[in-house]
């Protein structure tokens, strides 16, 4: 069993020279550019050409920062299983890994039996740290995975649907029988989430501190953590539903419903953006991958989809049931169904994916959720007996940034990290399916106004007209009988532009009419009345 390695292309052995480390910052480098350069053939502003320079030099001088980084402070790399011959990586079992793993690694493997509370659901913070824990018959615990110790457990004595982590480990969200709460790391109840019912699904947009949710009316409904403020509240129109997703490149909320339909939401929408029918049947499952273009799907015809959002077409469609789908940060796809799982892998970069691993539970085990373990090559499984980890090599980014996620923060980091997060902060209005159109010029198209509207405006400029004081003139030219002729002489040229439009109108409109009745063939009957042209 042998590891295959991101960066073939780039030498595996030290620079012996200094060209050598240059060559290699450059090819680095390329990945980090911004495209390619701004053409300045045709600028004459010799100010802005200087400015665009400037900036791109600094483009260039981030690039080879980056890519610096990159080699001497980020030296590891993900890896895969190889088979060997005719060996398939789909029958490595866990135990063949185990024994070729190191000792930190082993830790990853285990089983907790727990089946008195189960069937479990959970959830990780973004540098995969924390592990919040729900059992369906009331049993809540946040688990630290580094130590894997546990933080806090505690019992509701009631139904626990969902849990997810809010902004950091500190709060956590669970959707209960009647109501969802909000508890502190510690257990203690913060708040009681009356307005969002009987909650099936719950998701968190951490850029926008937004607290999304799907009840047992078929609403969907937005919350702002910061405020408390209701931002959305929508009735989906099309039933119940317990499929819920966020994609996390525009955080669009996705639905998936019991007619196969696939809908997608923003809060500030009170219909869907996208409908697209994706299954002949109930959809059961549905995942982003981490770049926010593939999306994956699973319905009752036992069939799970993948689909190019940017073009909403279906590239793979693989025989198969899943009731959970999960993507990983590096594009794995986990599927799981009773007490059989496996992971799909795209080998070739082509969007084909096959079968890289397989992993069976005990007998009797039904899994109900899946979750890959942030930079780690670890998948999480909670079943109705308790919950397990398994060994998924190159399932996890192997370096972190520690601006972005970091599993050793301190109290003081983290405070900070939470003020910063506060300040950046998106609104709700900054959510769409491209959010690359975000700080750029709208070109509107003038509408037609109605019959109503161009009278306001007439009216609105009369208004003015009449408002504006003359100049006083000397000699008499001042009296009432000379100024009344020029404010009616104002009056009608404000009103001019508004009643040169109007006749256009009507002209046009005379002329289409004439054209259509021109078109129609009339019955004989009647053709001796119609307008006939003048003969040349």
């Amino acid at each position: 069993m042998e590891e295959t390695h991101e960066n073939d292309a780039l030498p595996n052995n030290r620079p012996s020279t200094e060209q050598d480390i240059t060559d290699e910052l450059e090819l680095r480098s390329k990945k980090y550019l911004r495209g390619e350069g701004a053409d300045l053939k045709g600028l004459k502003d010799k100010k802005l050409r200087s400015q665009i320079v400037a900036r791109e030099k600094l483009y260039g001088q981030t690039a080879i920062a980056a890519a610096k980084t990159e080699k001497w402070i980020m030296p590891s790399e993900a890896g895969f299983i190889v088979p060997e011959g005719i060996e398939k990586t789909d029958t490595i079992k866990q135990e063949a890994i185990t024994r070729e793993v190191d000792i930190s690694s082993l830790r990853n493997q285990y089983d907790i039996t727990l089946p008195e509370f189960g069937p479990y659901t959970l959830d990780f913070t973004s540098s995969g740290r924390y592990m919040a824990l729900g059992g369906r018959k009331g049993h809540l615990a946040i688990v630290d995975m580094m130590n894997l110790s546990l933080i806090r457990d505690f019992q509701v004595r009631e139904t626990v649907r969902d849990v997810v982590f809010l902004h950091n480990e500190l709060f956590f969200a669970a959707a209960q029988k009647k109501y969802s709460y909000i508890y502190s790391r510690e257990g203690t109840e913060l708040h009681c989430l009356k307005e969002h019912g009987s909650v099936l699904r719950l998701q968190f947009l951490k850029n926008h501190f937004l607290l999304a949710s799907t009840n047992n009316y078929g609403m969907l409904l937005y919350q702002d953590v910061t405020m408390g403020a209701i931002v959305g509240k929508y009735r989906t129109g099309l039933g119940r539903t317990n499929v819920m997703q966020v994609n996390p490149y525009n955080a669009v909320v996705s639905l998936g419903h019991s007619a196969g339909t696939v809908t997608m939401w923003k809060p500030t929408s009170s219909s869907h953006l996208v409908k697209m029918l994706c299954h002949q049947g109930p959809v059961t499952a549905l995942a982003f991958h981490s770049n926010g273009h593939i999306m994956a799907t699973a319905g009752v015809d036992k069939k799970i989809k993948l689909w190019d959002l940017r073009k909403y077409e279906a590239f793979q469609t693989l025989p198969g049931y899943a009731n959970t789908l999960e993507f990983s940060q590096k594009g794995l796809l986990a599927c799981g169904t009773n007490s059989y799982l496996q992971v799909l892998r795209d080998v070739s970069g082509t969007q084909n994916y096959s079968r890289y691993m397989t992993h069976s539970m005990a007998k009797g085990y039904q899994i109900g959720k899946l979750a890959f373990r942030p930079y780690e090559d670890v998948l999480c499984i909670g079943h109705s007996m308790g919950y397990s980890s398994i060994l998924i090599p190159g399932a996890g980014e192997p370096n972190f940034d520690s601006w972005v996620a970091n599993p050793f923060e301190t109290p003081k980091q983290r405070s900070q990290k939470e003020i910063k997060a506060l300040l950046d902060k998106l609104p709700p209005e900054t959510i769409m399916l491209d959010p690359s159109k975000i700080g750029t010029v709208k070109h509107t198209t003038k509408e037609k106004l109605t019959k109503k509207e161009r009278e306001e405006e007439m009216e609105a400029a009369i208004e003015a007209v009449k408002s504006k004081k003359l100049k006083k003139k000397t000699k008499g030219r001042s009296k009432a009988g000379k100024i009344m002729p020029k404010k009616q002489d104002a009056i009608a040229n404000a009103k001019r532009p508004f009643l040169e439009q109007k006749i256009a109108e009507e002209k046009n409109e005379s002329r289409k009419k004439q054209k259509t009745n021109e078109g129609v063939d009339l019955p004989k009957s009647l053709q001796r009345f119609a307008h006939k042209k003048p003969s040349s």
